[in-house]
């Protein structure tokens, strides 16, 4: 999953008013930022293999430290202690739990759609439902999650100008548009450029929900 795991940032938003858009849009994805660095450095391991699902052509077959069930919990408790560290934040036990569960929920929503190469701990007992062999059904589980966490967002902050009340939407079609290019379009050109270009949208869309949420209270 892509931009559906943004779905998590808003909900927890709409819930958790303390937490900036911003840092929820770093925590959903914060596994894949990691496995990004990691896969750059040699620590993990991804190569493209077109076809190996329907909708996604990287064969995640070595990454043991972001996204096992064992590495993701490890995250999600660093980013508790992390948040709640964060003074500036006046970060709540609530709000740092907030976080966490927003780094988790990654796990389990790419639990859906990965293949089974999801390991338990370390590289062994790889799990996955496969949902991204099925590419119409996981491109629409992608607009129900991110747009049915946008809708929570929505209804629980105002527009403070016309950018804020039609920014979010015009946003998430944008995002939606990045994920069809990732489904139905060319592979990456190569097993550096994928995490080059993960980084990249990362660093690009939480900055984007920073600047719109601005507009909105």
């Amino acid at each position: 999953m892509f931009v559906g795991h943004y779905g998590v940032s808003f909900a927890a938003r709409s819930v958790e008013k303390t937490i900036p858009l911003w840092v929820l849009f770093l925590a959903v994805q914060l596994l894949d930022v990691f496995w990004s660095l990691f896969v750059l450095l040699g620590v993990e391991k991804v190569r493209i293999v077109p076809g190996i699902t329907a909708s996604n052509p990287l064969d995640l077959y070595y990454m043991p430290y972001t996204h096992s069930l064992v590495g993701a919990l490890l995250w999600s408790l660093g980013a508790y202690v992390a948040y709640r560290l964060i003074r500036r934040f006046g970060a709540s036990h609530r709000a740092a739990l907030l976080v966490a569960v927003a780094v988790f929920s990654h796990w389990v929503l790419d639990l859906v759609v990965h293949r089974p190469d999801l390991p338990l701990y370390d590289d062994t007992l790889k799990v996955g439902l496969g949902l991204w062999n099925h590419r119409a059904v996981a491109f629409l589980l992608e607009v129900a999650v991110l747009f049915g966490g946008m809708f929570l967002y929505l209804r629980s902050t105002t527009a403070t100008a016309a950018l804020g009340r039609y920014g979010m939407p015009v946003f998430g079609v944008v995002m939606l548009i990045v994920q069809a290019v990732v489904f139905f379009g060319p592979p990456p050109p190569s097993a550096t450029a994928a995490p080059i270009e993960a980084l990249a949208f990362y660093v690009v869309f939480a900055a984007v929900a920073r600047w719109l949420e601005r507009r909105r209270v």
